[in-house]
């Protein structure tokens, strides 16, 4: 990942429709750069830009229209200026050079996607109302963010597939998204949030809502296997881990000592829609809400994104209407 570092963030100032490189007086005379001689730009590792003044390059010189006793304030500002036009390299003569560093970060920006794809991890299967097991020590009538998991969903989400039908269970309507799934890492602690988590959580400051609210619960997620994706809000913290920042929003990949290595957890839903096996391996990666499209994720919950929008919707029109129909019957 191309990390940029604070120094030189504050370095880059706009400069007409580019951006530019400010050198100070002092790294000027560090380099022994003369503002009158060019200076070469270069790259050896794709990372770092060597700049050095050309050792053989001849110095030019202006041409004179008063050759004797030019006034020595003119000949100062004059000298100004060339030291400032030296000192601001535009970052469009610097982007071939630094073309390898900033392509992933350009390919990123080009497909819209602002969270990477976590590539084969290994995935299983868990569910609502799933009772304690070797592979699941802890009962899932609970979640890390609610403590009557199993009554808010409506019921045991079974995944028997004789049991299921159109992706949900056969004997009642979850009340939330039956697309759901788990990822190591809690947000909460006993009191707030756990100390790391405004930092590691990359929207946590626009998604804060006071310290007894969780920031992570109903996030979206993209899950894949081979050529189909499927779209579930994170709802519980596992498996096994609660804490692992480091792969969850980071670049470690998950312990390979739990389960195989399991990284992500998904619910009977999204095991039916994928046709996953009870332990797979899939792609995922968070999205925002307006890049999850319409499908069978969007339609069931009271926690879903979609039906709270579409609610929010037809509440404004509804309100928006009453008042024509309002003077419309006024006699």
């Amino acid at each position: 990942m191309y990390n940029e570092s604070p120094e030189m963030i504050k370095m880059l100032v706009r400069h007409g429709n580019s951006f530019a490189l400010i050198l100070d007086k002092p790294v000027l005379e560090l380099l022994n750069v003369d503002p009158a001689r060019p200076v070469a730009i270069s790259t050896t590792d794709g990372k770092s830009l060597l700049v050095a003044p050309l050792s053989g390059a001849k110095k030019k010189t202006a041409k004179r229209t008063r050759p004797r006793q030019r006034p020595r304030r003119r000949a100062g500002k004059t000298r100004k200026h060339m030291m400032k036009a030296i000192s601001i390299l535009s970052i469009g003569a610097l982007a071939a050079i630094s073309a390898g560093c900033l392509s992933t970060r350009r390919s990123v920006s080009a497909t819209g996607e602002r969270y990477p794809w976590k590539k084969d991890i290994v995935t299983t299967v868990f569910w609502i109302g799933e009772k304690p097991s070797a592979n699941n020590p802890v009962p899932n009538r609970i979640s890390s963010w609610d403590k009557n998991w199993s009554r808010s969903y409506g019921g045991f989400d079974d995944p028997n597939p004789a049991h299921r039908r159109n992706l949900i269970p056969v004997k009642f309507t979850p009340r939330q998204n039956p697309f759901y799934c788990a990822l190591p890492y809690n947000d909460k602690a006993a009191t707030g949030h756990r100390p790391e988590a405004p930092r590691v959580v990359p929207w946590f400051k626009e998604a804060y809502q006071g310290p007894g609210v969780s920031t992570c619960k109903d996030r979206w997620v993209a899950i894949r296997k081979g050529n189909r994706t499927v779209y579930a809000q994170w709802e519980d913290a596992g498996p096994f881990r609660t804490d692992y920042w480091q792969y969850v929003f980071g670049n470690e990949r998950p312990k390979t000592t739990l389960n195989r290595g399991a990284g992500l957890d998904v619910s009977p839903a999204v095991r039916d829609y994928l046709g996953l096996n009870e332990t797979d391996v899939t792609d995922w990666r968070f999205v925002e809400f307006s890049e999850v499209p319409r499908g069978p994720w969007s339609t069931l919950g009271e926690n879903n994104t979609f039906v709270i929008s579409d609610r929010k919707t037809g509440s404004e029109l509804a309100q928006a209407s009453k008042p024509a129909e309002d003077r419309a019957i006024a006699p």
